[in-house]
């Protein structure tokens, strides 16, 4: 294989987006071990002292990542996330005004090669996978500042939903909290979708740990088809509906007196509206090549074997090196463009049926694949090429 090397007349900007890409990836690779470790030998050594008090931080602390998170406006805004914006470059584009009364579910597509990471919401129902960030656009529009999210949708949070398992992390979990990451497991999704001043954005990774062994240059195949865990908790905090059809089948004067009476009601409850947002990311399958692994394939098979049985994917996947373009973890300088889409209006639903589930489900997907057919032609795909959902 010959080796194509980067050139030694290479302008200081790039070499700098260049390196705030290289500890983003190391930060999701392999900081979390070099914090344990950290933290393993200052217990042994003679400071054992500081690991016995921020253990005792850890367990006063055990429950933020699931009621908000601890974010960090400073370390949101660090110019090293300005460089890491321009290296691919990453642009956030919205189609509409959001209610910053409102909360929100960011349904974000596709997955990506390396937010493989998984932990599953499910509750009588199929799971939907909620997942790590190791993926440009997700990070970058929303567990910083530098794509102007907070300047595109005034008077929202946005928190990027994360496994579990890294927030037990010592040193490490504090580090992802301050960008705004918070836990994926059910209890924190619904205290973002239920806080009453709304203004919480909870961003999901729809697709899992499957779709990113699809995740390639081109690929169009999104695993949305048996994702309903998040469209069970957008109905269960959706719209609250306080003039139902029966009152408006009362008359005027009817309608007139429950109004009176739901005044104050209304104020208080309208602002715990939870919608649904389609997200999709035009260019995040093009950061990195993947052995082909197509279904049925021995590779294919031991991947989904080992995925059952850890919990996570393990996608084969290269790009470029930091000196050289031929192999290497380093993502490729591909430009990535988010469309937040409009949110679907969700009537509230305590206890959705099945059939409330799927045909909620199906007005997603028809907004979802409504959003990617407008969109396609500027970012370089052509008309026969759709989305497909698994």
């Amino acid at each position: 294989m010959k080796i194509e090397f980067a050139p030694l007349n290479v302008p200081l900007r790039r070499r700098l987006q260049t390196a705030a890409v290289l500890q983003w990836t190391f930060s999701f690779l392999a900081l979390a071990q070099c914090c344990l470790a950290v933290f393993v030998l200052l217990a042994l050594s003679d400071w054992w002292m500081l690991a016995l008090l921020y253990s005792g931080w850890l367990w006063l602390d055990w429950d933020t990542p699931s009621s908000g998170g601890r974010r960090s406006r400073w370390v949101r805004s660090w110019v090293v996330w300005d460089y890491f914006r321009d290296y691919f470059p990453i642009k956030l584009i919205k189609t509409v005004d959001l209610d910053p009364r409102k909360n929100y579910i960011f349904g974000f597509h596709p997955h990506g090669v390396l937010m493989a990471v998984l932990t599953c919401l499910s509750h009588g129902l199929s799971a939907v996978c909620l997942s790590g960030v190791l993926v440009a656009g997700a990070f970058g529009n929303f567990c910083t500042e530098s794509t102007g999210f907070s300047r595109l949708f005034p008077g929202l949070t946005s928190h990027l939903l994360m496994l579990p398992f890294w927030f037990r992390v010592p040193l490490f979990r504090d580090y992802i909290m301050s960008g705004g990451l918070v836990s994926s497991s059910k209890s924190s999704l619904s205290y973002l979708v239920n806080r009453p001043e709304g203004g919480n954005v909870a961003v999901i990774a729809v697709g899992g740990a499957p779709e990113s062994l699809d995740a390639r240059p081109g690929a169009l195949t999104l695993q949305v088809r048996n994702r309903k865990g998040f469209i069970k908790l957008a109905l269960k905090y959706g719209w609250v509906e306080l003039i139902t059809p029966e009152i408006r089948g009362r008359g005027y004067q009817h309608y007139t007196a429950y109004a009176c009476v739901c005044v104050c009601v209304c104020v208080c409850v309208c602002v715990c509206v939870a919608q649904l947002v389609p997200v999709f990311s035009f260019g995040e399958n093009e950061l990195f090549d993947q052995m082909e692994n197509p279904s049925g394939s021995n590779l294919r098979t031991l991947q989904n074997r080992l995925q059952s049985i850890m919990g996570f994917a393990v996608p084969l996947f290269h790009a470029r090196g930091v000196f050289q373009y031929s192999f290497g973890l380093m993502p490729y300088r591909k430009s990535i463009h988010t469309i937040v889409g409009k949110p679907i209006l969700v009537a509230q639903t305590p206890c959705p049926s099945s059939e409330d589930i799927e045909s909620l489900h199906q007005v997603y997907l028809t907004c979802l694949n409504d959003l990617f057919e407008q969109n396609k032609h500027t970012y370089g795909f052509n008309n026969d090429q759709h989305l497909t959902f698994k």
